[in-house]
């Protein structure tokens, strides 16, 4: 996570169309990065259009676990319901592969509403409605102020790597800022649809933290902890 890019949207220029790319366990949060492999024709042309236009895609997650719409799934009624809270994020950089690749990264920009499904786009990718105005104050997320149990949540977390033999650079989870710490973890940490869906429609990060602890702690120890353990 860093800084708000100053390559990002104003709220103004967000797009009323978002194009959208259904995959499961997978989380994206405003200021994150995150890398996506795209191979299939549809969603290649979804990103050739997107490159043409405003560069940007809407991540969200399919209802039912494992619905990611492949090539051999129809878009439209027959594909797969998705969740109605995605992120856009914006195509900051992408590498061609010879084997007919795309490697791409993405720039969280602002949480999204869908409010219906339309046609889908020549490519056979899918296209939303997209309301950012309940989400307006994501485009203001390097100046958010974070409260945070930061011991219990380090000691959550250390319990949870050593449950799942896990291993990280400590000493990069210890000097990251509250809010930067809270949404990288909620994107990069193996949790389920559910939860990082959950994560996602938080209020704010103050509020994504304490969910964050909690996963952690269910995860850890089969319930939240009342008694914070330190971390070593």
């Amino acid at each position: 996570m860093t800084g708000r890019n100053p390559f990002d949207p104003s709220f103004e220029r967000l797009p009323d169309t978002l194009p959208i790319f259904p995959l499961s366990g997978v989380l994206l949060l405003p200021g994150g990065k995150l890398p996506l492999n795209i191979f299939e024709p549809r969603y290649l042309s979804m990103i050739f259009d997107s490159l043409a236009g405003h560069r940007m895609i809407g991540m969200v997650q399919p209802i039912q676990p494992g619905g990611y719409a492949g090539d051999g799934m129809p878009a439209g009624d027959s594909a797969p319901k998705v969740h109605q809270v995605g992120c856009a994020g914006r195509i900051v950089s992408f590498n061609e592969t010879e084997d007919g690749r795309l490697l791409l990264a993405l720039s969280g920009v602002c949480r999204f509403q869908i409010t219906r499904e339309l046609d889908p786009a020549h490519g056979g990718y899918r296209r939303v409605s997209a309301l950012f105005s309940p989400y307006r104050t994501d485009l203001d997320y390097a100046d958010e102020m974070v409260t945070l149990d930061r011991e219990r949540l380090m000691a959550a977390l250390a319990a949870f790597f050593r449950g799942k033999n896990l291993s990280t650079d400590w000493d990069s989870v210890q000097k990251a800022d509250d809010l930067n710490l809270v949404n990288s973890l909620s994107m990069v940490l193996p949790f389920g649809p559910a939860e990082k869906q959950a994560l996602l429609e938080a209020a704010d990060t103050s509020a994504r933290a304490k969910l964050l602890i909690a996963f952690l702690e269910m995860a850890a120890f089969g319930s939240p902890s009342e008694t914070p353990q330190r971390a070593n």
